[in-house]
C-alpha cells in the first residue's frame, strides 16, 4: 500500500523540487520508503508502505533494460501465481514483489494483463522509448487515482492534495459537483468537488503522451445478464469457493495482518474464514459509542470474537474526539463523501495501526448481496402495488407480499423512513422511486441559501441517475438498486475505507470486492438472491454454518451508526458544529441559510443528514479553499 504522483508535461522538463513537494503531502500513505524519478519531461513520485518483500520492493521500479519503469499503489494478491507463469516464459525477475510482477505482466500483454490481476490497484508505467505512460485503477475503485490538466500537461496523484501542490494547478470548487454531493453525498462518475480534477474511474485504463490523454478504455464492467441454466446448487458452491479463494490470497502478507470486526454479517465471515485459514486466532478491531445501545454493537463483535477465539481490542470515541479530528479527516479525505461513518472508521483504524500493519474488513457486502434495507422498502411497494393492480412489473423476478411479510421485522428501525417514503409519489416507477429513497436534497431547500439553489435542475439529477439506474442488462428492481450503488455508493464508501486507513499508514483490504464474486452474483437470478425479500439470502446461505448464532438472526443493522443527533442536541457539539456554519466565512459563502441554520441547531431540531453534508462541505471550502494546502 502507497501513494503515487506524477508530472507528465508536454515538452517542458519537470521540476524536481515540484516532484518532490507532491509526494511529500501523501507521505502518510507510505512512511517506510520513498524514491523519484525524473526525466525531461517525465516525473513520478512514491511513498512507500511495506507489506510484500519488504526488503526488494522499493519504487520507481525498472525492468532488466531500463525501459519501463512503473509506480504502483496496491496489492496484487494472485502475484505468486503470476509470477510463476512469468518466470516460465522467461522473464527475469529478480524481487519477490508483485510490483516487479506486474510490471513484467505489463511488460508481456499490455492493457491486457488488467484482466488477469485479482487485487487492489492504483499505478503508472512509463515507456521510456514510445514516451507513452499508462495508467490503471482497479475493478471497483479501491485504490484511488486522480488527475488534472495544466497548460503544461497532465498531473496526477493518489490523493487531490498532491495535484494542490503543482503551481499551475489551483484549488477551486465545482458547482455541478457540489449540487451532486448535496443530492447523494458523492459525485458521479469521474467528477469531484474540485473544478478540473477527475478520477481515473473504477476498472479504467487512460494513456498519456506527450501531456496529453490519447487512449481512454474500461477493461471490465460487471455484467448482469440472469444465467438460467445453472442450479441454485450450482451457484452456492461457486460462491463458497470464491469466498474461500478471495480470503486465502488477502491473507497474503510479510507483515502482522488483522481485521475489522463490526459485529455484522460482512466482517464476521471473513473473521471467521481468516481464522480458519491462518490455524491461529486473529486480531481483531472494534468501535462503538457509550450514549446509547443504539449505537453500540460491540456484543455482537464479541460474541464473535469469543467463538473465533479471536484477540478482541474496541475503542469508543466520543463528542470531543469528533470536534478534535472532523476537521483533519475531511482534509485526509480530500472531498467529503458517504456518511458519519468516517469518523468511527478512522478511530478503529487508528486503534489497529498500533498492533498490526495489514486489515482485511467486509466492506462491499451490502452493495454485492443486496444488504440494505431500503431495498426491502423499495421491494414492499411493488409488492404492494402488484397485489393491488394484479400486475408484476417484473414477471418471474418479482418478490410477492406474502412471502416477503416475515422479513419485515428488519425495517422496524426505518418507520421513520417509510412515512416519509410513502408520503409522497406512491407507486410511481421504480427509477423515481428509488431516487426518492437516496436523493438527500428533498428536505434542502429551507437549509440552503435560495441564491446557491437556484441553478440546481432536480430533473437534471433524476435525469443523470436515471441513465445509470436503468441499464439495459438489469431487468430487475433488486439488479438496478444494486448495480446504481455498486457505481456510485461504492466508490465513495472505498474512499472512506482508503483514507481513514491510509491516514494512520495502515493497509485495508475488503476480499469480499473480488470481481470474481461479485461476477457470479451478478449473474444470479433475483429470485434467489432476494428470496421471500431476505436480504443477503444467498450470503448467509454460504456462510451460516461458520457464524455464531446471534450473529445470523440479527435483524438490528445498524451500520456503524454514529450519535450525531445526540452531540447536536447541546454542549460541545453543539456549539461546534453551530460555530462551522456561522462563522463569517460560512456567512460570506452564501450557501447556508443562516436562519434555518440557527433553528436546527438552538432548538434542537431532530438531527438529518443534510446537517451532517452541511458541515462537511465548510470544513472542506475552510481547508481547500480558504487556505493554502500544504
Amino acid at each position: 500500500m502507497c501513494g503515487i504522483a506524477g508530472i507528465l508535461n508536454k515538452d517542458k522538463p519537470v521540476d524536481q523540487s515540484i516532484i518532490e513537494n507532491m509526494g511529500r503531502v501523501i507521505a502518510h500513505r507510505g512512511p517506510d520508503d520513498s524514491g523519484n524519478y525524473v526525466e525531461g519531461t517525465i516525473g513520478l513520485a512514491h511513498r512507500r508502505l511495506s507489506i510484500i518483500d519488504v526488503a526488494t520492493g522499493h519504487q520507481p521500479m525498472w525492468d532488466h533494460d531500463h525501459r519501463y519503469v512503473i509506480v504502483f499503489n496496491g496489492e496484487i494478491y494472485n502475484y505468486l501465481e503470476l509470477r510463476q507463469e512469468l518466470v516460465s516464459a522467461g522473464y527475469p525477475l529478480k524481487t519477490t514483489s508483485d510490483t516487479e510482477v506486474l510490471l513484467y505482466a505489463f511488460i508481456r500483454d499490455g492493457a491486457a494483463c488488467l484482466k488477469k490481476l485479482i487485487g487492489m490497484f492504483a499505478f503508472a508505467v512509463h515507456d521510456t522509448k514510445t514516451g507513452k505512460t499508462f495508467l490503471a485503477r482497479d475493478h471497483f475503485g479501491v485504490k484511488p487515482l486522480y488527475y488534472a490538466m495544466t497548460d503544461e500537461g497532465l498531473i496526477f496523484a493518489s490523493e487531490i492534495k498532491a495535484l494542490l501542490q503543482h503551481p499551475k494547478f489551483k484549488a477551486r470548487p465545482n458547482q455541478g459537483a457540489l449540487y451532486e454531493y448535496l443530492t447523494f453525498q458523492f459525485c458521479l462518475d469521474d467528477r469531484t468537488l474540485f473544478e478540473g480534477v477527475r478520477k481515473v474511474e473504477p476498472a479504467q485504463y487512460i494513456v498519456v503522451q506527450k501531456g496529453q490523454i490519447i487512449e481512454r478504455a474500461y477493461f471490465w464492467r460487471v455484467n448482469f445478464e440472469v444465467d438460467t441454466h445453472h442450479t441454485e446448487e450450482y451457484f452456492l458452491d461457486r460462491l463458497s469457493f470464491l469466498l474461500q479463494d478471495s480470503i486465502r490470497l488477502q491473507l497474503r502478507s510479510d507483515v502482522p495482518l488483522g481485521a475489522y470486526l463490526s459485529g455484522g454479517l460482512d466482517s464476521s465471515a471473513v473473521v471467521c474464514y481468516a481464522t480458519k485459514f491462518l490455524g491461529k486466532p486473529i486480531s481483531t478491531f472494534t468501535g462503538g459509542f457509550r450514549e446509547d445501545p443504539r449505537y453500540d454493537e460491540t456484543a455482537y463483535a464479541k460474541a464473535v470474537a469469543e467463538a473465533t477465539g479471536a484477540q478482541y481490542h474496541e475503542i469508543f470515541p466520543g463528542c470531543q474526539d469528533f470536534i478534535d479530528q472532523i476537521g483533519n479527516l475531511i482534509y485526509h479525505m480530500d472531498e467529503p463523501a458517504a456518511g458519519p461513518g468516517l469518523f468511527p472508521q478512522y478511530f478503529v483504524s487508528k486503534l489497529a495501526s498500533k498492533n498490526v500493519k495489514v486489515v482485511l474488513g467486509g466492506q462491499g457486502g451490502d452493495e454485492i448481496f443486496g444488504g440494505y434495507a431500503r431495498y426491502m422498502v423499495g421491494y414492499l411497494e411493488q409488492c404492494i402495488k402488484a397485489a393491488i393492480f394484479e400486475k408484476q412489473e417484473e414477471g418471474r423476478f418479482l418478490v410477492k407480499l406474502d412471502t416477503i411479510v416475515p422479513n419485515l421485522p428488519l425495517l422496524k428501525e426505518y418507520v421513520p423512513l417509510l412515512k416519509k417514503f410513502w408520503s409522497k409519489g406512491l407507486f410511481e416507477d421504480m427509477d423515481r422511486r428509488y431516487f426518492s429513497l437516496i436523493n438527500r436534497l428533498t428536505d434542502l431547500p429551507g437549509l440552503y441559501s435560495e441564491d446557491f439553489l437556484s441553478e440546481y435542475a432536480p430533473e437534471k439529477a433524476f435525469e443523470t441517475f436515471q441513465c445509470m439506474f436503468n441499464a439495459p442488462e438489469t431487468k430487475s428492481y433488486f439488479n438496478k438498486m444494486t448495480y446504481f450503488d455498486m457505481r456510485t455508493l461504492l466508490p465513495a464508501l472505498l474512499q472512506v475505507e482508503d483514507r481513514m486507513s491510509m491516514a494512520v499508514s495502515l493497509e485495508s483490504r475488503v476480499p469480499l470486492l473480488d470481481h470474481r464474486i461479485v461476477e457470479l452474483v451478478a449473474s444470479m437470478p433475483p429470485t434467489m438472491k432476494f428470496a421471500n425479500g431476505q436480504t443477503k439470502h444467498v450470503f448467509k446461505q454460504v456462510v451460516g454454518p461458520l457464524l455464531p448464532e446471534k450473529i445470523l438472526k440479527r435483524k438490528d443493522k445498524m451500520g456503524f451508526p454514529v450519535p450525531l443527533s445526540e452531540w447536536l442536541k447541546k454542549g460541545p457539539g453543539r456549539d461546534f458544529v453551530l460555530g462551522v456554519l456561522t462563522s463569517k466565512k460560512a456567512k460570506e459563502r452564501g450557501i447556508l441559510s443562516q436562519v434555518r441554520v440557527e433553528e436546527m441547531l438552538t432548538k434542537a431540531l431532530p438531527f438529518e443528514r443534510q446537517v451532517w453534508g452541511a458541515l462537511c462541505l465548510e470544513l472542506w471550502f475552510e481547508r481547500f479553499m480558504d487556505a493554502n494546502v500544504n
